[in-house]
């Protein structure tokens, strides 16, 4: 029953996040709420793995929650469900799109995705942010203003964002370059 329910859960992921990977979680927010899979910190640990593993991220994320929920068999159902409303659309847009393509109500659609996918993704980011800086537990059980962020992630995303949009000599490194050096910083300050 599981492995039925994680198909459908991803399927309509799939269906309704329009926009790539990082559209997906806002739907995995509310997963996590109804069917207690994963909890926020998790996800915040699957979002993680999942930005730095080869892949997309919303296929290695898919995956990773079937597997945290079903083992193997959950990670497959949830990855084909996640994905198979895509290759449907894909082959039927393929089909039609070049005869409509030139209609006005199909190039008004496209247009009117595109603040959906901006919406979207804004969303996500707004979730990351709020689960990686913020510590609203422990702000609440002490009210003290300093215990509303988590010092060491602030510490390392302002420092993130120095390197990769202030200083010249490294702007231009591989993404991936930061992702391992972030990891490591993990490990070594204990995040």
């Amino acid at each position: 029953m599981i492995l039925l329910r994680l198909f459908w859960e991803f399927f309509k992921t799939g269906l309704f996040a329009v926009g790539g990977g990082m559209a997906t979680l806002p739907f995995l927010y509310d997963i996590s709420a109804r069917t207690g899979w994963f909890t926020t910190g998790q996800l915040a640990d699957m979002i993680a793995v999942s930005e730095s593993t080869p892949g997309p991220i919303g296929v290695n994320m898919a995956t990773y929650v079937g597997f945290t929920a079903a083992g193997v068999p959950g990670a497959a159902v949830a990855t084909l469900g996640l994905v198979t409303p895509s290759v449907i659309v894909i082959l039927i847009v393929a089909r039609v799109l070049a005869a409509f393509r030139q209609n006005k109500y199909v190039d008004a659609a496209f247009y009117g995705l595109r603040p959906c996918s901006v919406g979207l993704i804004a969303a996500a980011g707004v979730l990351v942010v709020k689960v990686a800086l913020f510590c609203a537990d422990r702000y609440a059980a002490s009210g003290a203003i300093l215990d509303l962020f988590n010092g060491k992630a602030v510490a390392l995303a302002a420092l993130l964002l120095l390197f990769t949009r202030g200083v010249k000599q490294t702007k231009k490194l591989h993404p991936i370059v930061f992702i391992l050096a972030s990891a490591a910083v993990g490990v070594v300050f204990s995040f």
